[in-house]
């Protein structure tokens, strides 16, 4: 369901794939071939989302935001499933592991890599293409080119998967 929030209302490009039982309401804007997964809910209603293009949030995942802190997400990130985001920058091409939580005025770096089930506290800001892991989360190490292979591999299959799902709705 797409909703109005007072005088807000989500802008999603025509190219945007989005799943059954999804949510969005207000202020939301969501770019070119982006896909949003089931069950997800992405609120509006306290400050602006901005997703840029190429990004896929799975399944459960929830964003929000608090006054004054819009929440960014650039281009081709991945947000696996049931995460949360609130209020935080995510960089170009970073992937976000299941089940984590970023929370306001964090910033994950372009490139980088969250590892299942972390917590970025608040304001916490992860280096560009490194993995972070841990509750809190704690720089790990660099990240090798396998992880960069295996990161655009997901982001590829979400996209064809995204594609195929779309086909089906018309």
């Amino acid at each position: 369901m797409i909703y109005p929030y007072k005088d807000k209302y989500p802008i999603i490009a025509d190219s945007v794939f989005i799943a059954d039982y999804v949510t969005i309401t207000g202020d939301v804007e969501i770019d070119e071939e982006s896909s949003i997964w089931f069950n997800t809910v992405i609120r509006g209603d306290v400050a602006p989302t901005r997703i840029g293009k190429k990004v896929n949030i799975q399944d459960n995942s929830i964003l929000h935001q608090s006054p004054n802190n819009p929440l960014i997400i650039e281009d081709e990130v991945t947000v696996g499933h049931q995460v949360i985001l609130h209020s935080c920058i995510i960089r170009k091409k970073a992937l976000i592991g299941m089940g984590s939580i970023i929370l306001d005025q964090a910033e994950i770096g372009e490139g980088a890599f969250i590892g299942a089930g972390s917590l970025v506290p608040q304001g916490k800001k992860i280096p560009p293409n490194t993995l972070a892991f841990g509750r809190p989360a704690k720089v790990i190490r660099e990240l090798t080119a396998d992880d960069i292979k295996d990161m655009e591999r997901i982001s590829r299959e979400y996209k064809e998967k995204a594609q195929y799902y779309k086909s089906l709705q018309k």
